[in-house]
């Protein structure tokens, strides 16, 4: 039975990856932080340590054949910076796979990075990476477009009465639900794939994406467009007026809604019953 070692296992893309390698036969050995708060945790083994202390990963990657690591910080929080963690971690788990004799290391990193290097999420995935391809370990990067998951605030917007969009509208993105993206990954893994830049199976523009929240709750469409040149100021002034847990994933956000993100596509999830099913949830919650 082969085995695999998955990183940042209780995230949103780290549950959807335990439960696709299981279901493929793999051995998983699910890395965690906290044992009480992997509840549910499709894995073989829970393993508790820490990314951040490369003392505690020895001898934790014994035996397997293939470590995927979806870990990273989307907001900043323990006093730890992304270099810390989409960098530094990172790449102690990658030291301690190469100690162990790891065949392959797959990473989850952003689509686009080489229009983003100036981005601090994106500069320390992309440094990562280079000591990724530098490795003995053979090596698998995959680069999505953006998740279902982030493409809620379109849903939340439409819900608030209206969606605000920088001008003009028109950039693509085919997002991808987490277990499409799984299946992707697991799939270019077992095929020896050293680079898949992926998407979900339907393309929209953002005025899209806003049409398709309004016409999930049913309501209106009222959208308006945002010169351009506020996102950029935007851009400029949130590192001096806002702390870095905010301004950190938010030039992120900013910089991508200014690029196409469009990847290879895969899978066969509808964004249209994302959002039902998050719309459904909402309506759900407003009940009790």
């Amino acid at each position: 039975m082969k085995s695999v070692f998955i990183a940042g296992a209780t995230g949103y893309l780290g549950r959807y990856l335990c439960a696709e390698y299981r279901r493929r036969g793999y051995y998983v050995a699910a890395l965690v932080r906290d044992k009480a708060r992997a509840h549910g945790l499709n894995a073989d083994a829970l393993i508790e340590a820490q990314a951040t202390r490369p003392e505690t990963l020895a001898g934790l990657m014994e035996g397997a054949d293939l470590v995927v690591s979806a870990l990273g910080i989307t907001r900043q929080a323990d006093g730890l910076t992304y270099r810390d963690v989409d960098f530094q971690a990172n790449l102690n788990l990658l030291r301690e796979a190469e100690r162990a004799g790891v065949a392959r290391f797959a990473y989850v990193h952003v689509l686009g990075a080489g229009a983003m290097a100036h981005v601090p999420l994106v500069a320390a995935k992309a440094a990562f990476v280079g000591a990724l391809v530098a490795s003995p370990v053979a090596s698998t990067v995959i680069a999505p477009s953006g998740y279902f998951s982030d493409m809620g605030d379109f849903l939340d917007m439409a819900r608030a009465g209206r969606v605000w969009l920088f001008a003009p509208g028109t950039h693509l993105i085919n997002p991808i639900h987490g277990a499409d993206l799984a299946d992707a990954i697991a799939d270019a893994t077992e095929a020896g794939r050293d680079w898949l830049d992926v998407g979900g199976p339907q393309t929209f523009t953002h005025r899209e994406l806003a049409q398709l929240a309004f016409a999930t709750l049913d309501r209106p469409v009222r959208i308006t467009l945002l010169p351009d040149c506020l996102r950029q100021v935007a851009l400029r002034l949130l590192p001096w007026v806002t702390p870095r847990r905010i301004h950190g994933p938010a030039q992120f956000f900013l910089t991508a809604m200014a690029l196409d993100m469009v990847g290879e596509a895969h899978g066969t999830r509808q964004l249209g019953d994302h959002f039902l099913g998050r719309a459904k949830a909402g309506a759900d919650e407003s009940k009790t």
